[in-house]
């Protein structure tokens, strides 16, 4: 009888566990591998209509630049959502200078995001791309060596990450990348925008 009612309990246990979101309800294979020295966020900035940018723009100045239209606006926020959804709730959020990616890492809602030049664009110069691969794969070694299990997570143009994976990704997509002590990536894995 004693037993009877123990296997019973630990049924109704486990079903409000899963009812609930138990254990690690939150967690998920993403959460888990950015928490690792290992694993890296790239993505790309949200939507911002266009190809490049104006002849003449300035990087302190937002109003020269191609920027996010209100559905990249609302992409960026969702992703953060997403991520949180995730179980990504600590990262450390890092963003080229250009405006477009700043309000994609602003949007995250993970904090105040970094500058961060090595996520530059080199659109403007495409044999930039070789030197801006080597300078983000060494901020990526000495970032993971620091962040303890906070997720790094890097707002970058297209370029940039078809240089440091050979893909490329649309507006709003991330790629978790393993990397190896140098920085260099081993292997990756797209996440389309969630939306």
């Amino acid at each position: 009888m004693i037993q009877a009612l123990k296997t019973g309990f630990f049924k109704l246990l486990l079903i409000g566990l899963t009812f609930t979101g138990g254990f690690q309800a939150t967690a998920s294979e993403l959460s888990d591998l950015l928490k690792n020295p290992d694993h890296v966020l790239l993505m790309r900035h949200a939507n911002a209509p266009g190809v490049g940018d104006p002849a003449g723009y300035k990087l302190q100045d937002c109003k020269t630049q191609r920027n996010l239209d209100a559905r990249g606006r609302e992409q960026a926020q969702k992703t953060g959502q997403w991520l949180r959804s995730q179980g990504v709730g600590n990262a450390l959020v890092f963003s080229s200078a250009w405006c477009r990616c700043k309000e994609t890492a602003e949007n995250l809602a993970f904090g105040t995001p970094v500058p961060e030049a090595s996520l530059n664009s080199f659109f403007d110069n495409m044999r930039q791309g070789p030197q801006s691969n080597l300078n983000l794969q060494k901020f990526i070694a000495t970032q993971l060596k620091t962040k303890g299990d906070k997720a790094l997570v890097l707002v970058t143009h297209q370029v940039n990450i078809t240089e440091f994976t050979g893909e490329t990704v649309g507006s709003g997509d991330m790629v978790l990348a393993k990397v190896n002590a140098a920085g260099k990536m081993l292997s990756f894995k797209v996440y389309p925008s969630p939306n």
